[in-house]
């Protein structure tokens, strides 16, 4: 990504309008006028603008009447198109509007079509027909409340697509979860019941949360995470679960997240300990089959350790999917590492890939992190010296291989045998 995107200013307009008025030859029409839009921009309403090297080259602006809202226009300067920064502009201003509260996004865009012939004939005038997109958004009012009470929100629509590496797992969730989900009238005509829970396990840092929240964020569920730590300090960890299952009950559609869940439901002892986890772990084995009862709705959980599990827990009634998440192999690491280095030519992304075995998606950004860090000092060190001008920007290879020698990999080549162990023993999908 070579650009910022940030709330539009006065001092944007000029920029605005003429990218309004230079793209509207470049597919980038609008039903709205340069005027309309003018007025929008002048009177605050939400508005959006991208920039490369202080230039703005993107703007995305809509207006706002009552709980619904039109994106107005989005206009991208002609190097810039086919590179997402349309889908980057639409959604940081779909993240304004919700602000605003926001319940209906509505989208209208000039489409050439042929008009009936008795239209013409009756003095009508052809003229472009309209094709009209509308997005419904989150409730407000009690549902919202219940939600932000539960400390849940609606995430970002684009955090799938944005999974990067990890195809094989990727996939594998996508057809066996996601899509289900999404189309349950066509997966009923085929005998597939949707997935209502499911545990993700593997080393840690390999991106299970990351998949949790990726599919919230590709169904359009709200995404509800239960911390076990949280939900200890309100005394009495069975009675709080109780509590939380009941309130979420009330929610239409919901992705609960478990992360760690070993904490609340490890193997059970006999007999049972005075103040162990016993208790909890029979509270949570009653609560998920009432859970599985409602539509729309997933439970993840993810663990670190899955061998540390009740094996009750993991039943084939209770979760329909055990998915092992892996660290990423040579492709997986590829494709993280040309995310994190803009696919530049001038980075041997080969190279990083070899020195970067065993390392998670978290080592990877981690990594990433520390050798643009480096980058930036050197440039600021530059600021005013014979070659600032000429220095390249960014990162280098090298800079990258030093940041991956200080770096120390979260797994161990024996987490990786008792991960490969674990998925013989346990693995279900």
């Amino acid at each position: 990504m070579n650009w910022l995107i940030h709330d539009y200013r006065e001092s944007d307009l000029a920029a605005v309008v003429h990218l309004i008025d230079t793209t509207a030859e470049l597919g980038q029409e609008s039903v709205f006028s340069i005027a309309e839009c003018i007025s929008a921009l002048t009177s605050r309403q939400p508005a959006v603008v991208a920039v490369h090297q202080g230039v703005p080259i993107g703007a995305a602006l809509a207006c706002v009447a009552g709980e619904r809202a039109w994106v107005m226009r989005i206009a991208i300067s002609s190097a810039w198109r086919g590179r997402g920064l349309a889908s980057a502009l639409l959604v940081e201003l779909e993240r304004r509007l919700v602000a605003a509260r926001v319940g209906r996004i509505a989208y209208v865009l000039p489409e050439e079509e042929l008009l009936g012939e008795g239209l013409l004939n009756a003095g009508y005038t052809r003229q472009p027909a309209v094709a009209y997109f509308e997005k419904v958004e989150p409730l407000h009012g009690p549902a919202a409340s219940l939600l932000e009470d539960l400390g849940g929100r609606f995430l970002p629509n684009d955090l799938w697509a944005k999974v990067a590496g990890m195809e094989a797992e990727k996939d594998l969730i996508e057809r066996r979860v996601v899509l289900p989900l999404a189309e349950p009238e066509r997966a009923a005509r085929h005998g597939v019941r949707p997935p209502r829970a499911i545990a993700l396990f593997g080393p840690p840092g390999t991106g299970k949360t990351t998949f949790a929240r990726g599919i919230a964020s590709k169904l359009g569920w709200p995404f509800v995470e239960l911390l076990p730590s949280r939900l200890a300090d309100e005394g009495n960890l069975a009675a709080a679960l109780r509590s939380a299952f009941a309130r979420i009950a009330e929610l239409e559609r919901v992705l609960v997240f478990i992360d760690e869940v070993e904490e609340i439901a490890p193997v059970r002892t006999e007999p049972a300990q005075p103040g162990g986890m016993h208790g909890v772990t029979n509270e949570l084995l009653k609560l998920i089959p009432g859970f599985r009862e409602r539509d729309e709705r997933l439970l993840v959980c993810a663990t670190n350790s899955i061998r540390s599990l009740d094996p009750a827990f993991l039943r084939p009634g209770r979760f329909d999917y055990l998915i092992p998440i892996g660290t990423p192999d040579i492709a997986a690491r590829s494709a993280i590492w040309s995310r994190y280095t803009d696919g530049r030519g001038d980075v041997d992304v080969t190279e990083l890939v070899a020195a970067s075995e065993l390392f998670t998606p978290a080592d990877i950004e981690h990594a990433a992190r520390i050798a643009a860090q480096a980058s930036f000092e050197r440039d600021l060190e530059a600021i005013g010296g014979a070659d600032s001008a000429s220095a390249p920007l960014g990162a280098s290879t090298g800079d990258y291989l030093a940041a991956i020698a200080q770096c120390r990999p979260t797994v161990t080549p024996a987490m990786i045998d008792e991960f490969g162990a674990d998925i013989t023993a346990h693995a279900r999908f």
